[in-house]
C-alpha cells in the first residue's frame, strides 16, 4: 500500500508539473502574439535625398521604411510607383514622409504649371527692377505687396505722378527660373530678370494693365503678416513738402494687439489752385455750407 500511494503521488506530482509547464508556454505565447500584432509595421514612401521644390520625382530619390501600424499617417504612400514622375509641390528633405498631399498628379506635367492651384494663375513680371527694392532678398515661397507707380501730369491732382499699392500678400512662385529658394537664401539682383506671383485672373489683369501703363515694384512682408494694410496712394503732390516723423517699431507683444494703422485723410473740399508769380500753391476750399 504504500508503495502503491507513492506511485499515485509521484504521477500526480508528474501530471502538475505538466499541465503547469503547459499553462506557462501558452500563456507566452499568447503575450508574444499580442506584443508582435502591437508593433505591426507597414511599409511607407520617404525621401532618400534633398527633393526640391518643382522636382519631378523619380525612383532614386525615394526609399522604403517601416512605420508603425497602430499609428497610421494620413496620405502616406506603400510602394515607390505611387510617387514617381509627379512634381513635388513642396520641398522635402532626406527622412520625411512623401505624402499624397505633397505631389502633384501625374498628368499635372512638369515644370511650373502643376504648382498652380485650380482657379489661380501665374503672372510673371519681367523687369529686374521689380526686386532690386529688396537687395534680392524676395524667394520663392515669400508673400510680397505690389506696387504700382504712373507718372502724370503736373498739373493734374496728383502733381506729376503717384504710387499705389496694387496687390496685397501675393505668394511668390518662382525667382527666374528657380522654383525653390537657394542655399544661401538670397538672389543677385543684378542678375535678376523676372519674378512670377500666383495670382487670381482678376488680379492677373492687374498686373497686365499695371505694367504696360507704369512700373511694378515689390515690397517683402512677413510670412506671419496677412493682415490688410489700408492704404491709400501716394501721390507727389501730397509729398513735395512732406515731412514724415520717426516711425517707432511695435514691441513683439504689442504686435497682435496693435490696431492697423491707417493713415490720415485728406480733408474734403474743392481744391484751388494759385499762382503767385513763379510760385504755385494749391488751396482746399471746404464745400460745407
Amino acid at each position: 500500500m504504500k508503495l502503491r500511494a507513492i506511485i499515485v503521488l509521484f504521477l500526480a506530482a508528474i501530471c502538475g508539473i505538466s499541465a503547469a509547464t503547459g499553462i506557462n508556454r501558452l500563456r507566452n505565447s499568447s503575450q508574444a502574439k499580442t506584443a508582435e500584432a502591437k508593433h505591426e509595421t507597414v511599409p511607407v514612401v520617404v525621401a532618400a535625398v534633398q527633393i526640391p521644390r518643382g522636382h519631378m520625382v523619380q525612383a532614386e530619390d525615394l526609399k522604403i521604411c517601416r512605420w508603425p501600424k497602430e499609428a497610421p499617417m494620413e496620405g502616406a504612400l506603400a510602394e515607390v510607383e505611387e510617387a514617381v514622375d509627379r512634381a513635388a509641390l513642396v520641398p522635402v528633405i532626406p527622412g520625411e514622409p512623401v505624402l499624397n498631399a505633397k505631389l502633384a498628379s501625374k498628368d499635372a506635367g512638369r515644370g511650373l504649371a502643376p504648382l498652380i492651384p485650380k482657379g489661380m494663375r501665374a503672372y510673371t513680371i519681367q523687369t529686374s527692377r521689380v526686386a532690386s527694392n529688396v537687395a534680392g532678398f524676395i524667394l520663392p515661397g515669400n508673400r510680397v505687396d505690389v506696387l504700382l507707380n504712373l507718372k502724370g501730369a503736373r498739373d493734374d491732382k496728383t502733381g506729376g505722378g503717384s504710387t499705389t499699392t496694387l496687390l496685397q500678400s501675393v505668394e511668390i512662385l518662382a525667382v527666374d527660373q528657380q522654383l525653390d529658394a537657394p542655399a544661401e537664401n538670397k538672389v543677385d539682383p543684378d542678375k535678376l530678370g523676372s519674378v512670377t506671383l500666383l495670382v487670381t485672373p482678376k488680379q492677373a489683369a492687374l498686373l497686365d494693365l499695371g505694367q504696360n501703363m507704369g512700373r511694378l515694384t515689390l515690397s517683402l512682408r512677413n510670412p506671419e503678416d496677412d493682415q490688410e494694410a489700408r492704404t491709400r496712394p501716394a501721390i507727389l503732390a501730397d509729398i513735395r513738402f512732406r515731412q514724415e516723423k520717426p516711425v517707432e517699431k511695435p514691441q513683439a507683444d504689442q504686435a497682435e494687439s496693435a490696431p492697423i494703422a491707417t493713415e490720415e485723410r485728406r480733408p474734403e473740399g474743392l481744391p484751388i489752385i494759385m499762382l503767385r508769380g513763379s510760385q504755385r500753391a494749391e488751396v482746399l476750399v471746404s464745400s460745407n455750407r
